[in-house]
């Protein structure tokens, strides 16, 4: 509680920080600053674009690079870049309890959601892919809602989710589900993303440097680390041959590094403890929209009105599942007048 301590209280009211009393601890609150609309805008912005640009990026990179190999040179090269980065700007250097987290979070978001991932779409379809990872958003909220994280979800907010799913699914249509299906694949795609969920949630808690780009930074590292190890177990390195390696592949994997990683994924990681769980996990119904338009103006593949039908579901069920946020504007303000007056009288 912050209560008893009145002069930190009106330290932190008169810098325009106006916490949840008994929320953030002292040392927490002490020079944290809250996002603008407009950065969370442009942060959602980056993850929805980027995010589903690489769906096109890793499917030219696979063409000549096994994909364990390639996810794991994407974000061990990212990650160093991105250390060096945040080294050179003057950033403390991590303890070696950070590197054990780290490891945590590279277990769970990258050889889990994104090594079992690459291995399952060996089997199944992207599209079915695509909509089994579309579950990404129902187990995020679930377990947000089992570990606190989440406040209660009213009728909107599962609406959104449910309709969000709906729209992966016009999207993705029946043809993919008359497939003969490989239950084992399928049931690691949904793994990939009950693990994706988990390590988000991982990373709420984990006691990770304070820099959220030194922290990203460690998780890729790790991530990539563990992926390249997995890769090189399963035989991977004898299938790469220097002289087979398209331009187009080596690009794609340049994008990936620079753009997926690096940039989208260190926005990533500053979006998880300054937004819902349910909104950060809506980026899973609009990446594979933008990856079918993208597929369409660049690989000249179909546009047809089911798409544009889907697009449209999508878009509505992101927006339902802000809606808790604004609802919760009134209650937030009760909240922090409370907190004034508390601090007042504290400071008497």
């Amino acid at each position: 509680m912050l209560v008893d301590r009145p002069a930190q209280i009106m330290a932190l009211i008169r810098d325009g920080q106006v916490l949840d009393i008994g929320a953030v601890s002292p040392v927490q609150a002490v020079g944290r600053v809250f996002p603008s609309r407009t950065q969370l805008i442009l942060g959602f912005a980056a993850i929805y674009l980027i995010w589903g640009s690489t769906y096109l990026g890793i499917r030219y990179a696979v063409e000549t690079i096994p994909p364990f190999l390639m996810m794991g040179i994407r974000h061990l090269t990212a990650g160093f870049v991105v250390f060096a980065y945040a080294r050179m700007k003057g950033t403390p250097a991590p303890k070696f309890r950070h590197w054990g987290w780290a490891v945590g979070a590279g277990v769970l978001l990258f050889l889990g959601g994104h090594g079992i991932l690459a291995w399952a779409e060996q089997k199944v379809p992207s599209g079915l892919a695509a909509l089994l990872c579309a579950t990404l958003p129902l187990w995020t909220v679930m377990l947000a809602r089992v570990d606190g994280t989440e406040r209660r979800l009213g009728l909107k907010a599962w609406s959104g989710i449910l309709l969000g799913f709906g729209g992966v699914a016009l999207l993705i249509g029946p043809d993919a589900l008359g497939q003969r299906l490989d239950l084992l694949a399928a049931g690691g795609v949904l793994l990939s993303a009950l693990l994706w969920a988990v390590g988000t949630g991982y990373t709420r808690r984990a006691e990770l440097p304070s820099s959220r780009i030194l922290s990203a930074a460690m998780q890729m590292i790790c991530g990539g680390v563990l992926l390249v190890l997995v890769g090189l177990a399963a035989g991977e390195g004898s299938q790469i041959h220097l002289h087979s390696l398209t331009l187009l592949s080596v690009l794609s994997l340049a994008y990936l590094i620079v753009f997926g990683s690096i940039v989208a994924f260190t926005v990533y990681t500053w979006l998880v403890p300054v937004s819902s769980p349910s909104m950060l996990s809506t980026y899973a119904y609009v990446n594979p929209v933008i990856a079918v338009l993208l597929g369409w103006a660049v690989a000249h593949e179909v546009l047809g009105l089911r798409t544009i039908l889907a697009t449209v579901v999508i878009v509505g069920g992101v927006i339902l599942v802000g809606t808790p946020r604004k609802q919760a504007t009134s209650a937030d303000k009760r909240r922090r007048i409370q907190f004034r007056r508390t601090a007042e009288m504290s400071a008497d």
